[in-house]
């Protein structure tokens, strides 16, 4: 029988799943809507309902994932896991493309580069979905290699009796799962963190221009800054906390029950505040959120 501390962190983190599939639910269909209707979107709103796709994927794996281990069906968690890394990826590059789209299409900066990319951003989105569909079916595949080695690894140390093999065992699939998350989710990261700071300059830039043309700074374009830094800040905010809950659980021999229902509970909620400052910063989705209630 779970603490009384991990009991209430196991209700909250089904209850923020649910609640955050039903918010992705919302946001798939009034952007699929509209995509069926007009035969085309925008290419911001095709990277925000891709993004919702994962997420409410992510958080269902999420619940199957712990349902699972709670019974004790390991072999199907450990396939459950490799679908976990596959979306969780996908996520990574997809909040990367968006920051990047923002970055390119409000910075202010005039240069060569940025010109060329306002210019063709939107026709490179629907390639950059299909480049992180590769990353995220790469990222399995790594998964599901590092598994398969930890497995037999484990089955070698049951043949030679030998516990120390066994320790050995762990901190490979440990290590090689660290060194796995870095290369697929620090790029993305730090592509990320490069647009927020630019947007940040562009933003700081665009403000002292505008103190000698008028009286107040809050013109269309830097409201459009804000926004964009409003709605990336809560996707900074979640990869600090993924990545130091990862350092953490990668590095931890063993972790208690309350510190793994803790960490879920951190991340996923932070995803669930992300999908709602993606919905009030979207004005199709607002639209819709308005009507209905």
């Amino acid at each position: 029988m779970p603490s009384t501390p991990t009991l209430i962190f196991i209700i909250i983190f089904y209850l923020v799943s649910l609640a955050s599939m039903l918010q992705n639910g919302f946001m798939m269909i009034v952007l699929g809507r509209e995509w069926m209707r007009t035969r085309t979107l925008p290419a911001a709103d095709m990277i925000v309902a891709s993004l919702a796709s994962s997420r409410f994927c992510l958080h269902g794996i999420a619940i199957l994932a712990n349902l699972l281990a709670s019974f004790d069906f390991c072999y199907q968690a450990n396939l459950i896991g490799i679908l976990w890394d596959f979306t969780n990826t996908l996520i990574f590059w997809l909040t990367a493309w968006l920051a990047i789209f923002y970055c390119v299409k409000i910075s202010s900066f005039s240069h060569p580069v940025l010109f060329w990319l306002k210019w063709r951003i939107s026709q490179l989105v629907p390639r950059l979905l299909l480049v992180s569909l590769i990353i995220g079916g790469l990222s399995a595949v790594i998964s599901a290699t590092g598994n398969i080695m930890a497995n037999q690894m484990t089955i070698s140390q049951g043949f030679h009796g030998n516990c120390t093999f066994g320790y050995m065992s762990l901190d490979f699939y440990r290590y090689y799962y660290l060194s796995h998350s870095v290369l697929m989710w620090f790029t993305p990261f730090f592509l990320f963190l490069v647009s927020v700071i630019v947007l940040m300059f562009s933003l700081y830039q665009h403000v002292e221009k505008m103190r000698g043309h008028r009286p107040g700074p809050w013109d269309l374009h830097t409201q459009a800054h804000t926004m964009a830094l409003k709605s990336l800040t809560f996707f900074f905010i979640f990869y600090i906390f993924f990545f130091l809950t990862l350092v953490i659980s990668s590095t931890k021999r063993k972790s208690m029950q309350s510190y793994y229902w803790a960490r879920e509970v951190i991340i996923y909620t932070g995803i669930f505040l992300n999908s709602i400052i993606l919905v009030l910063s979207n004005p199709k989705l607002r639209k819709a959120l308005k009507r209905r209630f």
